[in-house]
């Protein structure tokens, strides 16, 4: 019989990877080694793939907001020319996320580039969660416009948010936030209600992102090493995010909200998902002696 971790600390330990904690801390805490945490995380972002992919469906959303985030995997993109061992999967990722305006729901996410081969992808897959025509609203990304009229055939609102900053005062830091002095709305496609358009909530969930998931961390050495496991962290943490994690404006979870499940569930049954998507285990074969 294969040697498995006891669901409670397997509970514990995806627990604090969605809290923002490093690996090899975990390591740590959890008394385990950094393989364990490392096949674990790759055991749990296969599981919530799949649970994403299957509970995600027909999702009765009224507005939409879509954004990207960046991150990076191995080495930053503007310094892969003097990196070692660097490949074609390292360099500069965004994450594309869509939220529903209303239950708080993460409908659809994608880690790529920010081109419009992945704008594409993102907005395919989001077009199949939906169950009814919606109001999107994004940033003024030049992917976004003709891909989204291409996705949605024209069956659909889609109105542009665009801010406007002042430049930088004098005296004020590298990483000191620019101040918005006005914000443009356009229709891009549809008849959107501009009074409505808004990116507000998919920005705060990016701070949440960062917030709940080491590798975001700037200034650190935390950035994700592989494509793989980047995409799996992003898979756990928005699966906990979705179905396990109370929204405090709501009082209850995103999934319940859009009327995904009726109840809140926990660390517990995701790593049912793990148990339930493992492949059965194979007969042990007949003990063989070595020879002299």
């Amino acid at each position: 019989m294969a040697n498995v971790l006891p669901l409670e600390k397997r509970a514990l330990i995806l627990q604090m990877m969605v809290e923002g904690s490093s690996m090899r801390s975990i390591s740590r805490i959890a008394g385990v080694s950094i393989n364990t945490v490392a096949k674990l995380l790759v055991d749990a972002g296969e599981a919530c793939l799949l649970a994403h992919d299957e509970l995600v469906r027909g999702v009765n959303s009224k507005r939409v907001e879509c954004d990207e985030i960046w991150s990076f995997i191995h080495t930053k993109e503007r310094n892969k020319g003097a990196a070692k061992n660097f490949t074609a999967e390292h360099g500069d990722v965004w994450t594309w996320t869509a939220i529903d305006a209303d239950s708080k729901l993460i409908v659809s996410y994608l880690a790529g580039t920010r081109t419009a081969v992945s704008a594409e992808a993102f907005l395919s897959d989001l077009s199949g969660r939906l169950a009814d025509r919606i109001q999107i609203d994004t940033d003024g990304h030049s992917a976004y416009a003709p891909t989204i009229k291409k996705v949605f055939r024209g069956m659909i609102d889609h109105a542009s948010i665009v801010k406007i900053y002042a430049n930088v005062k004098s005296g004020h830091k590298h990483y000191a936030p620019l101040e918005c002095v006005g914000v443009k709305k356009d229709a891009e496609c549809g008849k959107p209600d501009l009074r409505k358009a808004s990116t507000s909530y998919v920005e705060r969930q990016n701070l949440s992102m960062r917030m709940g998931m080491r590798r975001f961390t700037r200034l650190t050495n935390a950035h994700s090493k592989k494509y793989e496991q980047h995409l799996y962290a992003l898979a756990l943490y928005f699966m906990h995010y979705n179905f396990c994690r109370k929204h405090q404006t709501l009082g209850m979870t995103p999934a319940m909200a859009a009327g995904l499940t009726d109840k809140q569930h926990d660390m517990t049954w995701i790593v049912g998902k793990i148990d339930t998507a493992a492949p059965p285990p194979k007969p042990r074969g007949p003990y063989k002696k070595k020879s002299a």
